[in-house]
């Protein structure tokens, strides 16, 4: 029988012991009725993966004594995908949530001309991330940027291959035809709306390639997920 995975923000490599947060302990005290003596998993994020048992059963303040710790490898490429929020939040959370169970690194809020403009709710945002994590049976929590401007994000960034998938009618590569194995990849996918010809035309400049994912037109959130697929198949 597999481990229950839990998360444990912050526990160093060289912990002895770590004690749950109420959610989590409540979670797996209550809902997973582990008990005293039992073993459990705890993944930190970073790629540490610690085999505790459990000392302390409490189902406010869970605490397990540390008995083995190894460090996962990070995955290699790192896949990064900007992507610009729509108005309903359902539909982002449920991207952020797929992205991370495929395995995308890092995935950056893009601010662009027809951004809507919403609250970003990075505590639930991040809350969506880990229970994906946990649930996909990662170690490494991805990324989630501070919502970046189109200008500053294509000014700045080091990826190996920069690609931006947009509806203009110019002419794009399908993206699982462009893009080389093994490489560091950013994917930028738009908004509603898609880019304007400007931001195309700068990113353009800036070196990214144009890239299709179909032949169909996708909702933001669809080519995301179409996106973070093609990506981690290449």
């Amino acid at each position: 029988m597999e481990l229950p995975v839990f998360y444990a923000k912050g526990l160093s490599p060289e912990a002895a012991s770590y004690t749950m947060d109420e959610p989590t302990s409540k979670h797996c005290v209550q809902v997973l009725r582990r008990e005293n003596g039992q073993q459990v998993l705890l993944a930190n994020g970073i790629g540490q993966k610690f085999t505790a048992v459990i000392t302390d059963d409490n189902r406010k303040r869970c605490t397990v004594q540390i008995q083995q710790q190894e460090t996962v490898p990070a995955p290699t490429p790192q896949l990064h995908i900007a992507i610009a929020f729509t108005k309903n939040a359902s539909r982002m959370e449920w991207f952020l949530e797929k992205a991370t169970e495929i395995g995308i690194q890092s995935i950056i809020p893009l601010i662009t001309h027809r951004t809507e403009k919403e609250k970003f709710k990075t505590e639930r945002l991040e809350n969506i991330l880990v229970s994906a994590m946990l649930q996909s049976q990662q170690y490494y929590l991805p990324q989630l940027a501070a919502p970046t401007a189109f200008e500053q994000l294509v000014q700045q960034h080091q990826a190996v291959q920069r690609f931006i998938a947009h509806c203009l009618p110019d002419q794009k590569t399908p993206l699982q035809e462009v893009m080389l194995p093994g490489k560091d990849t950013l994917l930028l996918i738009g908004p509603e709306g898609d880019f304007t010809p400007e931001e195309v035309v700068a990113a353009l400049a800036k070196g990214f390639q144009p890239v299709s994912l179909g032949n169909t037109r996708l909702r933001t959130e669809t080519a995301g997920m179409v996106g973070a697929v093609l990506m981690k198949m290449s």
